[in-house]
């Protein structure tokens, strides 16, 4: 194991497996990784670990599985894993409430300023109570913008219509009938933008998403817009959002992820019309100890010689 995990995912590990654990607070880098991972058969890794080319091509030739305690897996060169005969697998479905709660907490902290507010509160600069200010922005009814409907992005259609939203939503290809309940669909972003009061980012990062929110598709959104991020932090240039949170352009944006995280851009500390959260889409018990057991399930699998129930090298 690359991080510590919940102990009772490794007390099943424990009972398994000749299991190498990492300590608390404990983490790798690439030499890390490859000699933590000596006469290993398979290793148990985090979004925190960068498995590139060069560090799979390193790794000891005994490693034969890389399961991955998350469902995104762009932190992981699965076609380098895959040249070299190693299995990869994710952890789908078992993150998707929880994420999607984080994103409905972000569009709501972003619209109504939950970061002010609380800094107001907690700095004791709450004089009095005002009628023009501060103000946010009004969710009920507003339209809201999905950029990826998969799961999670289906499951944040399913918390936004409580609001009475609207749903929009781009995704390489139409949902079924029955599962759009009532979204907009539409096959080109640029054409969803301009119907975007909120957009929710829900893709997975690809090279085809990688910047996708740019000064360009940013011009297309309302003026006031808001926009909120759970998916990973390279599809959005850091730049264009900066600027247009600091013009005006965009009223806020609440962000879980980040590029480079957690060493995020410094200019977003900085900004007072940003809700900022550590990367807590699956933070919470109940999901990390699901999360550890489909990776493990994935590894029982590969052990006894099955097909891993969520392989990515196919």
């Amino acid at each position: 194991m690359s991080q510590k995990l919940p102990a009772e995912v490794e007390a099943r590990l424990a009972a398994h497996y000749q299991a190498i654990f990492t300590p608390e607070d404990a983490s790798h880098d690439a030499a890390g990784l490859i000699a933590h991972a000596a006469n290993c058969d398979g290793m148990l890794v985090t979004p925190a670990d960068r498995l590139t080319q060069g560090v799979i091509e390193q790794l000891p030739e005994t490693v034969r599985i890389i399961a991955t305690f998350s469902v995104g897996y762009d932190h992981i060169d699965v076609a380098a894993a895959k040249r070299r005969g190693i299995t990869v697998t994710n952890t789908p479905d078992v993150l998707t409430d929880a994420t999607a709660d984080i994103a409905m907490l972000l569009i709501l902290g972003a619209a109504r300023g939950a970061f002010w507010g609380e800094r107001m509160v907690r700095e004791q600069r709450w004089s009095r109570w005002a009628p023009t200010k501060p103000l946010g922005t009004h969710v009920t009814g507003k339209r809201l913008g999905i950029l990826g409907m998969g799961r999670i992005g289906q499951a944040v259609a399913r918390r936004a219509r409580a609001f009475d939203m609207e749903i929009h939503y781009h995704n390489r290809t139409r949902l079924a009938y029955e599962l759009e309940n009532g979204a907009h669909f539409h096959s080109v972003l640029d054409h969803m933008l301009p119907h975007c009061d909120f957009l929710s980012i829900n893709c997975a990062s690809t090279p085809e998403t990688r910047n996708a929110i740019n000064a360009q598709t940013i011009s297309l959104l309302p003026d006031g817009a808001i926009i909120v991020n759970t998916a990973r932090g390279d599809i959005i240039d850091d730049d264009a959002l900066i600027a247009a949170l600091k013009s005006g352009k965009l009223a806020a944006a609440g962000l879980d992820v980040f590029r480079g995280e957690p060493n995020i851009d410094p200019r977003y500390r900085e900004l007072g019309n940003v809700f900022l959260l550590p990367h807590l889409g699956s933070a919470t018990l109940e999901t990390r100890n699901a999360m550890g057991h489909r990776a493990v399930d994935n590894l029982d699998q590969f052990f006894r010689g099955e097909r891993p129930r969520d392989i990515l090298t196919n």
